[in-house]
């Protein structure tokens, strides 16, 4: 009995020793953050995490994925939080806040918008740079397809050329169903850049060139305040017919400017049960858009990584993050700071 007694001793203090490691490896598995592919995602990413690590000890990693898939993946809680979630856009994200599989944290950059865009010379000309008005009675998107020679399609020249947002975004889905609901997809080639990088770059390049482009794009982002550009105007926002935009396969898709946004930090519901201090956190972030914007262009110009430039921002910016932490977190988020 002795024996028995020893060995059964041993062999459950073995299955401890065993277990062990993978209860500890389970407690310390790192936050998943959606890893966000657009400019100020990629840096209120950035300034989370570091805040998150150094702050509140909580390690994270970066896991890819298109918008509508992190979104997917968040209401799984295969990724804990999405930095920055235009809420309650796509039909992914609404379905899943509703059974209560993600929620929406802060209001982390005000006054947001998004839209179709144009160089200010499109309409109003250049006269230092020798541009004439090409489109002078251009005001809205009811008035594009008047002027869809302006915008000529290179390969294919009867049409002109829409620059939409890479497939996989929400706003991709929106644009396609907006061509069509304002009658323009037969006069405009919907063409869909790569990459948010890719999107910036071909804007970027027409502006500097002086040529005519028409493009989606949306704020806080380096580019909108870099250069002088004009949003198109559109019909007053109906909820119903925003409905019709964000479903693919609406057939009958109805005009209407974009839902106005709300900015939030995407968390899952395991990770708001579980982060208590970090949703205190999360909840009191707020980015000031002119700041953001500036920092952004700053980031883009020198091509600092976000992580990077993220640092500067909290070294630079203290009288702006201290705010949304507590004091013992604002201390940790300094000296890690000034061991770097």
């Amino acid at each position: 009995m002795n024996r028995l007694k020893t060995w059964l001793g041993g062999s459950l203090l073995a299955v401890g020793l065993i277990a062990q490691p993978a209860l500890a490896q389970e407690q310390v598995a790192p936050v998943h953050f959606g890893d966000i592919t657009w400019e100020s995602g990629s840096l209120i990413t950035e300034v989370l995490r570091y805040i998150t690590e150094h702050g509140y000890d909580v390690a994270t990693d970066t896991l890819p994925g298109s918008t509508v898939s992190l979104e997917a993946a968040l209401a799984r809680n295969d990724i804990q939080v999405i930095g920055e979630e235009w809420a309650g856009r796509s039909p992914v994200w609404v379905k899943a806040e509703a059974e209560g599989k993600v929620s929406g944290l802060g209001d982390i950059v005000k006054n947001a918008s998004e839209g179709w865009w144009v160089p200010e010379y499109v309409i109003k000309g250049d006269p230092a740079k020798g541009i004439k008005p090409l489109a002078p009675e251009l005001k809205s998107v009811t008035d594009l397809a008047k002027y869809k020679d302006v915008f000529r399609d290179q390969e294919d020249p009867t049409r002109g050329r829409f620059l939409n947002s890479p497939t996989g975004w929400t706003s991709e889905i929106v644009n396609s169903q907006k061509l069509k609901a304002y009658g323009l997809d037969k006069d405009f080639v919907n063409f869909r850049t790569g990459s948010g990088a890719a999107l910036d770059a071909e804007v970027s390049s027409s502006i500097r060139r002086g040529k005519p482009v028409l493009f989606y794009y949306w704020s806080p982002t380096p580019l909108i305040g870099r250069y002088k550009l004009i949003k198109l105007e559109e019909p007053a926002f109906d909820a119903e017919a925003w409905k019709t935009l964000a479903d693919a396969n609406n057939p009958n898709p109805k005009g209407t400017r974009s839902l106005p946004a709300k900015l939030a930090i995407g968390v899952s519901a395991p990770f708001k049960a579980q982060y208590p201090q970090l949703v205190e956190f999360y909840e009191k972030v707020d980015f000031p858009i002119d700041l953001l914007n500036t920092t952004l262009a700053h980031m883009s110009e020198k091509r600092t990584e976000p992580r990077k430039a993220a640092e500067t921002f909290l070294r630079e910016q203290p009288d702006i993050w201290r705010g949304w932490v507590t004091a013992q977190a604002a201390e940790k988020v300094d000296l890690a700071l000034k061991s770097n």
